[in-house]
């Protein structure tokens, strides 16, 4: 097992952030947000901010930036100050610089804003009657779909035709992803253009919709994000710090700084919508399921611009005859939405696995054993079976590690303590982005492994180093990882859980590449080998028993490097094969008898994930992603009023897990590479701890009470009787 190769720079304060860069001249800009959900600003009165000491310039709608809205293959990218309509709380509408932040900040106080104010709608609940279609996913597939078996007319008839029928509704919070970093940005601008440094997931990507928002040819954007705080889908796109410092800082010609506050951070950025979600299952008294139903209407902006899909993935769970799956939309006057940690599976998840659990208490069968009878061999309504699938292994191997066998239907009693079992089932699917990585060669016998891809704290530095090593068959020590630079090959965006497949595959090529050039180089006239053929093996050149490394060949023939570029992108894969992680979840909970206070006591999660190239950062990974699904199980959700202000739009009010609320949390992986999917074996890791969680802990709770909560977080008082 491999430590984090930037382990120690990030411990040490060493890691330079975004906002870590001063430059010399800097000022530094200060946001300022609309105070309505929705409606038109009428006029900005921002006299005394220009007059307040130290401020530079104010820019507002009346007195803009120059930026256009970037069109990229994620749709469109809303830019801030290009119009005077509001559609929700929190929106930024101006920007105030100064030589300080703290004038920045106190300045933009003094802004005053009238507004035309119309009614805003941010209740999902008391919108779902206005509820939309939802377009296309991601991929362009349809997001509502319906499969019925051999004679059957209708989804109803099936359902009603079931013996054994559960029907729930069930409901998710809003989130924030809540990153440690802040969104911000420092802007500077040269004879070469812009340098931007900015937390992002993709450099090469940020540097693309700044050019076009900038009209500017993309070579003339350098964007540099080597350390990121934290992203989880928050940081996709590029930033209205971003955008707002660019555009300053060329106005102004000198570098701005544009730091969010926590709390604009929580409107100024995009989360994670509210869902409500219907599921209804039917079944054979024996557990076989006959019918599955699931119906999810997600909160959106009001642009459209993203809809968290939370039924699309419930076909690729269980076998069954019947499947209707839907999903809506209702635009509300609420901040953005975008992907977050399992964008679609997390809270769909959590419907259906509760569901699940709901079929099992009426069956009285086991919840696993519910769950491995309806094992899938393929996604409903596709003839491609699944590339490699061992759930089955993970809940037996969970089962005998968690101490399943001593649940009982309705918990035990420790004292005063209420203890339950729980478990639900995890699915992310295995995915790839076209990414390309550099492999160069140099004449000290050391090698760099270079892409513009982003390590947000996934581990994908380390990844680099050590599958650049495996593939130059040379140690680990000897390779130098770098990232989170535009000016590298352009290395994709770091989501999906994507990284590691997607880089690790262009490593494997661009290997071979040098390693094929190397060989030419060693036999051609001239060279140590001239004329010779030649074989390659633990970084030797080697023919008729003499051998050189690299290094000394480079030396020999006067090269200081010999570097090849390798890309790699989804292919005819996509057309055998079905692709996925899988994963077993178990959670104890213990419920306070007087209190109701619920804790989290011991987790498991046994995971299917191909070939695990890090043990070490692998399961600190599946840790996170467990956490945050405890974290919405128990403690996250935000508030947003009447008037579309998020009440608790902080750390203080947003609440989320500290160490004591997170038990030692157990991770088991068993390894079966999936070289069907991509050429390293590796499938995605980042996102599926987070799968499944939030159910188990509810199961576990209804284990431990007898009480079914069907939203969450759960809360103390949906436990009093």
């Amino acid at each position: 097992m491999t430590s984090r190769l930037d382990g120690p720079l990030k411990v040490t304060g060493r890691a330079k952030y975004g906002a870590d860069h001063n430059l010399p001249g800097m000022a530094y800009g200060y946001i300022v947000v609309s105070a309505i959900a929705h409606g038109e600003i009428r006029a900005m009165d921002v006299t005394a901010a220009r007059n307040a000491p130290g401020v530079v310039d104010v820019y507002s709608p009346f007195d803009p930036v120059d930026l256009r809205t970037p069109n990229t293959m994620f749709g469109e990218t809303w830019v801030p100050l290009q119009d005077k309509e509001v559609t929700y709380y929190g929106q930024p509408i101006g920007l105030v610089v100064a030589e300080t932040y703290e004038q920045a900040r106190d300045a933009a106080m003094t802004v005053e804003v009238t507004y035309h104010e119309r009614p805003a709608l941010t209740s999902l609940r008391d919108g779902i009657s206005s509820a939309e279609d939802a377009p296309p996913g991601f991929d362009g597939s349809s997001l509502t779909m319906e499969i019925l078996a051999r004679g059957v007319s209708s989804f109803e008839d099936a359902l009603r035709a079931s013996p054994v029928v559960v029907e729930a509704t069930y409901s998710t919070a809003t989130q924030n992803h809540a990153a440690m970093e802040p969104h911000s940005a420092v802007a500077v601008w040269d004879s070469d253009g812009l340098t931007i440094y900015s937390g992002n997931q993709g450099s090469n990507l940020q540097a693309m919709e700044l050019a076009l928002a900038l009209e500017l040819d993309p070579s003339s954007v350098h964007a540099v994000n080597p350390f990121v705080g934290g992203a989880f889908g928050g940081k996709g796109r590029t930033s209205v710090a971003a955008f707002l410092a660019a555009a300053a800082a060329r106005v102004l010609g000198r570098p701005v700084k544009v730091a969010l506050s926590r709390e604009q951070v929580f409107t100024a950025t995009a989360g994670r919508g509210a869902t409500i979600q219907k599921v209804a299952l039917g079944a054979t008294a024996d557990g076989s399921l006959t019918a599955i139903r699931h119906d999810a209407w997600s909160a959106t902006p009001m642009d459209r611009s993203f809809v968290e899909p939370a039924s699309h993935s419930t076909r690729e769970y269980y076998a069954a005859q019947n499947l209707a799956v839907s999903q809506k939309m209702v635009p509300l006057h609420i901040p953005p939405t975008t992907f977050m940690r399992a964008p679609g599976e997390a809270p769909g998840s959590f419907a259906l696995e509760s569901a699940m659990d709901e079929l099992a208490v009426a069956l009285h069968i086991d919840p696993i054993e519910l769950r491995m009878r309806n094992d899938s061999a393929a996604p409903l309504g596709k003839d491609l079976l699944w590339s490699g699938k061992h759930l089955d292994e993970c809940f037996r191997v969970g089962a005998a590690r968690f101490g399943w066998s001593e649940r009982t239907p309705h918990g035990r009693t420790d004292g005063d303590w209420l203890v339950g079992l729980g478990v639900a089932t995890a699915m992310f699917p295995a995915l790839r982005f076209p990414a390309s990585v550099r492999v160069t060669l140099r004449d000290d016998d050391t090698a760099e492994v270079a892409t513009s891809g982003a390590d947000p704290g996934t581990g994908l530095l380390t990844v680099l180093s050590l599958v650049g090593a495996e593939s130059l068959d040379i140690p680990p020590a000897r390779v130098t990882p770098l990232l989170g630079d535009s000016a590298l090959p352009p290395g994709g965006m770091s989501g999906g859980s994507t990284g590691t497949a997607s880089a690790g595959s262009a490593i494997m090529i661009a290997a071979a590449q040098v390693i094929g050039e190397l060989q030419v180089l060693a036999s051609s006239p001239g060279a140590p080998f001239d004329g010779t053929e030649v074989s390659y093996a633990d970084g030797h050149v080697l023919a008729d028993g003499r051998t050189m490394t690299f290094g000394e060949l480079l030396r020999a023939v006067n090269r200081p490097s010999i570097s090849a570029v390798g890309s790699s992108s989804p292919g005819e894969e996509l057309t055998k094969h079905s692709f996925s992680s899988f994963g077993a979840q178990f959670c104890e909970v213990r419920v306070h008898r007087w209190t109701r206070e619920a804790r989290v006591s011991r987790m498991l999660g046994v995971f299917d994930a191909g070939r695990i190239i890090n043990a070490k950062t692998a399961r600190s990974q599946i840790i996170g992603g467990m956490i945050w699904g405890v974290s919405a199980a128990l403690h996250e959700g935000l508030e947003i009023d009447r008037n579309g202000r998020l009440a608790n739009a902080d750390l203080a009010g947003y609440l989320l897990p500290v160490n004591a609320d997170i038990p030692d949390v157990d991770v088991h992986f068993v390894e079966y590479p999936d070289t069907l999917h991509n050429s390293i074996g590796a499938r995605g890791i980042g996102e599926i701890g987070t799968v499944g969680m939030a159910a188990a802990v509810a199961n576990a709770i209804y284990n431990a009470t007898g009480i079914r909560v069907r939203h969450i977080p759960i809360r103390i008082e949906d436990l009093l009787t």
